[in-house]
């Protein structure tokens, strides 16, 4: 039996661009890229060297701190350059792809007799750890930890995210096998959340605690499922893994086979043809982006949601966590006196010559101008409109700024990722970057308490 979630505060942005639920085939990616800022916090030690060959999911590299952690290659083919950054820190191992793939295979693993130790094992040396994410601190899990539980959310509410219904089709077999395994790892239950409307694939899985959630967003998002559900307090922590990479865990498990393939929306105003693309991990964007087309000659692509995704460019790289890429226009253009008109053309969560709240389903062409600049941070009792957590936002976005641990610690810095606060910054008009300073504070609060 279902439990429902009903998520009353928040703010859905309807934005023109979703993907017609059609997939077609990206074309062949002649270069795949990792990229290590996916990566927060791991410090990468290279196994193989430049221009060595590898096959797909051959190891790349381990994480300094846990060495048993690998981080496999998407495809086979040549490791043809490291970017390196300032002090030669990696940012970018890129790979040339053979045309005839060849990946590595490990032994089939029986879950229901394996160990708990064992699956552990088996998810570290076959690459698929790092889809393992624990809260506190939205970082890859450390596998010495047990979590008190585990949540999947399957219901996404952001502007123009994927349709996880519909990615989701036909891969029962995978989701289960991966769930039989999770709930191996943790003594607690392992919690999934679907839209209350809808048929999701996840809906129909053993051994899962099914809720059922609606509102608008950030509803879909899973820092809101774990704070109506199983908040987390000092000293507790839970996983979290999204839905697409249990399909790749899945297949491990029952192939022995590292697949990286990925069915991503591309979506946005300036997109053509909106809709899904098969590809994998690492591909270059142009690849599925100009097969649909563009509208116009200036354009953003952000690799990921508009909320939450990171500026990228036609030959930037899907990220490795990343299941929709957008292209919207780059608002490059300023209006004179905008802030003293009527505004009918953009979403706002004021009434102050604003008219969005009257037509809440309207769906708009947003552009990337942030209609202001970087400003004194004032009270306005916005964020409270939007943000369903039982946290105080603008306080702890202070205690963040003024690196005050312990009223980071007790006003729950613990709960909350930067995707949390996503909205919040939409409708900031002091225009200040909350992710930031989010993920700022909770660097700060590892790195000093752990």
């Amino acid at each position: 039996m279902s439990k429902d979630i009903r998520i009353k505060k928040g703010l859905n942005i309807n934005l023109v661009g979703a993907a017609e639920l059609t997939t077609s085939k990206a074309v062949l990616s002649n270069v795949y890229a990792i990229n290590l800022e996916d990566f927060h916090g791991i410090i990468p030690k290279m196994l193989v060297k430049q221009g060595a060959e590898v096959k797909a999911g051959e190891p790349l590299f381990y994480n300094k701190s846990i060495e048993d952690m690998l981080f496999v290659s998407p495809v086979s083919g040549e490791l043809v350059e490291i970017v390196r950054g300032a002090r030669r820190r990696i940012l970018t191992l890129k790979i040339l792809a053979d045309k005839t793939q060849e990946t590595i295979s490990h032994n089939v693993l029986d879950v229901d007799k394996a160990s708990k130790e064992t699956i552990k094992a088996f998810l570290l040396k076959g690459g698929c750890w790092p889809f393992v994410k624990q809260r506190p601190y939205d970082v890859v899990a450390d596998p010495d930890t047990t979590p008190k539980s585990i949540f999947i959310s399957g219901y996404a509410t952001a502007p123009l995210a994927a349709d996880m219904d519909y990615v989701l089709q036909g891969k029962e077999a995978e989701l289960q096998a991966a769930i039989n395994a999770l709930s191996k790892l943790t003594p607690g239950k392992i919690h999934v959340s679907v839209g209350k409307t809808g048929s999701s694939p996840l809906s129909q899985l053993d051994g899962i605690t099914l809720h059922k959630v609606s509102g608008p967003h950030p509803a879909g998002l899973v820092g809101t499922q774990i704070n109506k559900i199983d908040p987390i307090s000092k000293g507790e922590l839970v996983w979290t893994v999204s839905p697409q990479d249990l399909i790749i865990m899945g297949e491990l498990l029952l192939t022995g086979k590292f697949n990286a393939d990925r069915t991503i929306a591309l979506a946005g105003s300036s997109v053509k043809a909106p809709k899904y693309f098969t590809t994998k991990i690492g591909a270059e964007i142009s690849t599925f982006l100009y097969a649909s087309g563009v509208n116009e000659d200036k354009f953003r692509v952000v690799n990921g949601d508009v909320l939450t995704g990171s500026q990228s460019s036609p030959d930037g790289y899907l990220g490795f966590y990343n299941h929709t890429v957008t292209a919207i226009p780059e608002g490059d253009d300023y209006e004179l006196f905008g802030w003293n008109k009527p505004v009918f053309n953009k979403v706002s969560a004021t009434r102050a010559l604003t008219f969005s709240w009257l037509q809440p389903k309207k769906k708009y062409d947003l552009n990337t101008n942030t209609n202001g600049e970087h400003r004194a941070f004032v009270v306005t009792g916005q964020y409270e409109e939007v943000f369903p957590l039982d946290i105080y936002p603008m306080q702890l976005l202070k205690a963040c700024m003024v690196k005050d641990l312990d009223e980071m610690e007790q006003l729950g810095l613990y709960e909350v990722a930067p995707e949390d606060f996503s909205l919040t910054e939409f409708i900031c008009i002091s225009k200040q970057p909350h992710q930031k300073i989010i993920r700022e504070g909770l660097d700060l609060l590892q790195k000093e308490i752990g």
